[in-house]
């Protein structure tokens, strides 16, 4: 994470997240770096559909994909990109081994992640299972994840 706070200060380039199941894991891990003031202009963690939808998740497009999509990613990467008026803005939504009795819809091992780039009009989306034990585990595989998918970005 180091390295993409750097890389986003040294491009004069900002980044927001808007967070389901992660519950806020990633913006505490840019948070936890030195530096990370000068890049991060909102977060968001919006985990039921009432706040995706508050902070402009399309309800349609939950309703025609669910809030389990890559749809819904996008939606969540480009808003609160907007919203914030930040550089990059990425979306995470998925399941993290569990069911969820309000939206049954999708895999309960799978989260959609989106990163939009507004100075581009461009979204990099990915989608990825999650297989470990516990919630912490998956929230870091995530992250991990993200960290290599950003880095890649940003070269």
């Amino acid at each position: 994470m180091k390295r993409i706070i750097e890389k986003l200060n040294n491009l004069n380039k900002t980044i927001s997240t808007m967070e389901s199941c992660t519950g806020g894991a990633l913006v505490n891990a840019i948070t936890n770096i030195e530096g990370a003031s000068e890049v991060i202009k909102f977060s968001a963690i919006t985990y039921s559909n009432e706040y995706k939808i508050k902070m402009g998740v399309d309800s349609n497009i939950i309703d025609k994909y669910s809030v389990y999509s890559i749809q819904t990613a996008r939606q969540m990467s480009k808003n609160i990109s907007i919203f914030a008026n930040s550089n990059y803005g990425i979306g995470i939504t998925g399941k993290l081994n569990r069911v969820d009795k309000n939206n049954l819809y999708g895999n309960d091992n799978q989260v959609f992640i989106s990163i939009y780039s507004k100075d581009y009009d461009k979204y990099y989306d990915y989608d990825i299972t999650v297989d470990k034990e516990t919630r912490i585990m998956n929230k870091e595989m995530v992250i991990n994840f993200i960290i290599d998918k950003l880095l890649e970005i940003l070269e």
